[in-house]
């Protein structure tokens, strides 16, 4: 177990958290014990408002479908079909009918599928004597509900009339004259089962029941049988009642009763709860406080130990962790098996001295490869075969007299050898490197002018300021005059050229000489799997230095030219150039 100080751990973040969470709880329990008192008497008083409430937004709700569909009705009732129907019936011929009248199917279907409180719209039409309906299309004239409905023809608008234990709306279109019968009625029956199905969504509590009820005598629905049966027992005395919340006594029980009440539709919405169960929660409270007080002590033993645990110790073994890494220990691992904020922090600790170890190897790798670049280049360029062709290139021009071209000859031998021999700074800009590189195919050309022709592109101006490791383009040309263009007798072809874009710039270096996709796909496989074992040596040399300095997305990449030679691109990441060299410059 990981131990700190007493002084320490007084001071650790684990304590303070568990003094805070006391700060916290202890005022919880307290004020826990004044609620007891204040919630026993305002319980019954919430309920009521909440219970009020609901059943003002239900009535809300119903008014507005009640609405809704009287707007629908007495469109309905307007309507230029229906109204052609009822009056030119004897004039209208067979295919004139069926069509009217599928209109008229069609349009009551389509308005009762459009409340779930309607269970059927109906239009009794006296003059032709059909009743229309979506739930019956075309049948017999119900000359019962047309009788009864007509006498509702000046009811007040949202009135319900309850016929036959069912809730309807009526609408009459009258013919003009004063005390004639009307020529049709739009019927919309509501559907009580729908009406239970609402009222059951009203009940807060699984033992509340609900209901409705209309103010005058006749009708009472209930949200089940057994609000039925309290209705039955008890309906009269809570139709004469007008207090908003009561207590209602039926058959003995007592029961707390909400009643919200709509004067448009002229309907009452109850909801009941024994009192028993009012009570009941209530009456448990003080045992519940007892149950939250020590269930509040028993919380802060585990928040403190779950603190101790989650925390407090994993931020010991972080702390402890860095520690030895600044005692400069940078193979110390924390392992977490958890997947938790903490798991993510020893992951990136992790990473973090895995990054530090590699940087440091890339730095030691580096250094050690910019040295064996150096040497290799002054053993590969610095040679007997290189000064002997120089010397053979200078002695031709001597015979022949040519001053001119000896001074231009060996002023470019200088700067070439100044160049590869100088031991200062490991990365020179683009522009100085293209310089030493034109001017060895200059110098080549002296020896291959009739055979080989050179296209050395200008370098472009936004690439000229990017800085690269020293030697890493003349070598790629060497590598072409001497495995490819030195074996042509004639026709040979060398072109060096620039691309560049937002991403990354590339310098080309392409020749015609003879090469086997083969052997092309070889010399990629060593690039891309070079290792510290392999020989350091050209072009792989080459490829490792740029893609430790610029990343792995950096380097050589081979492919065939359009001339059908090898095709060497240098690609430098633009983004990679910029970080990596503002590294390179603190060196």
């Amino acid at each position: 177990m990981l131990k700190f100080p007493a002084r320490s751990f007084r001071k650790s973040i684990f304590v303070k958290l568990v003094i805070t969470y006391l700060i916290v709880i202890l005022p919880v329990i307290s004020l826990g014990t004044y609620l007891y008192n204040w919630s026993y008497r305002n319980a019954s008083q919430d309920l009521s408002r909440a219970t009020l409430a609901q059943l003002s937004n239900y009535l809300k709700d119903l008014n507005r479908e009640v609405e809704w569909m009287e707007i629908q009705q007495f469109d309905i009732l307007d309507d230029n079909e229906l109204n052609r129907l009822a009056v030119t019936w004897e004039m209208m011929d067979n295919v004139e009918k069926r069509a009217t009248m599928n209109y008229l199917v069609h349009r009551l279907t389509t308005f009762k599928s459009s409340s779930i409180y309607i269970k059927d719209v109906a239009v009794h039409i006296r003059s032709i004597q059909k009743t229309i309906s979506a739930g019956s299309a075309v049948h017999h004239f119900e000359a019962d509900s047309f009788r009864y409905f007509s006498s509702f023809s000046n009811k007040s608008a949202g009135q319900l009339i309850h016929w036959k234990g069912c809730l309807y709306l009526s609408a009459a279109k009258q013919t003009g004259v004063q005390g004639e019968i009307p020529l049709y009625i739009v019927q919309i029956e509501l559907d009580t089962e729908k009406l239970k199905e609402s009222l059951r969504q009203v009940n807060m509590y699984p033992e509340s029941r609900s209901f409705l009820l209309m103010d005058s005598p006749g009708f009472a629905l209930g949200s089940d049988k057994e609000a039925d049966l309290a209705l039955q027992l008890g309906g009269e005395e809570l139709r004469a009642s007008s207090a908003l919340s009561s207590n209602w006594v039926v058959d003995g029980e007592r029961y707390h009763l909400d009643k919200a009440h709509s004067d448009r539709l002229s309907l009452s919405v109850a909801t009941y709860l024994p009192e028993k169960d009012v009570s009941r929660p209530l009456s448990k409270f003080e045992i519940w406080a007892w149950v939250f007080t020590v269930t509040s002590l028993l919380a802060v033993v585990i928040y403190a130990y779950s603190t101790y645990r989650y925390v407090h110790k994993p931020m010991l073994l972080l702390i402890q962790s860095f520690r030895r890494m600044e005692g400069g220990a940078l193979n110390t691992q924390i392992e977490h098996k958890q997947e938790d904020e903490f798991g993510y922090l020893y992951n990136r600790f992790n990473h973090m001295l895995r990054k530090l170890q590699m940087l440091i190897d890339q730095d030691f790798k580096q250094k050690l490869m910019m040295q064996k670049a150096e040497l290799k280049q002054l053993q590969s360029q610095i040679n007997p075969h290189f000064l002997y062709n120089s010397f053979f290139i200078l002695n031709s021009l001597a015979k022949t007299g040519d001053l001119d071209r000896i001074e231009q000859f060996t002023q470019m031998l200088g700067e070439y050898f100044r160049f590869i021999t100088r031991n200062g700074e490991d990365n020179v800009r683009l522009a100085e490197e293209i310089k030493h590189s034109r001017m060895y195919t200059e110098i080549q050309k002296l020896r291959f002018a009739r055979r080989i022709r050179v296209e050395f592109e200008e370098l472009p101006e936004e690439m000229e300021s990017i800085q690269v490791p020293r030697l890493i383009i003349q070598p790629l040309i060497e590598n072409a005059y001497e495995h490819s263009l030195e074996k042509m007798t004639k026709d040979g072809r060398l072109r060096i050229s620039f691309e560049t874009d937002a991403e990354e710039s590339r310098i080309i270096v392409e020749d015609n000489g003879a090469i086997g996709e083969a052997e092309i796909e070889r010399l990629q496989h060593r690039l891309t799997h070079a290792s510290d074992a392999h020989e350091m040596t050209g072009m792989i040399n080459i490829h490792r230095r740029i893609a430790l300095i610029y990343g792995e997305s950096s380097g050589l990449y081979l492919s065939r030219s359009e001339m059908n030679g090898l095709k060497v691109e240098v690609r430098i990441r633009t983004g990679e150039e910029k970080r990596h060299v503002s590294i390179a410059d603190r060196r």
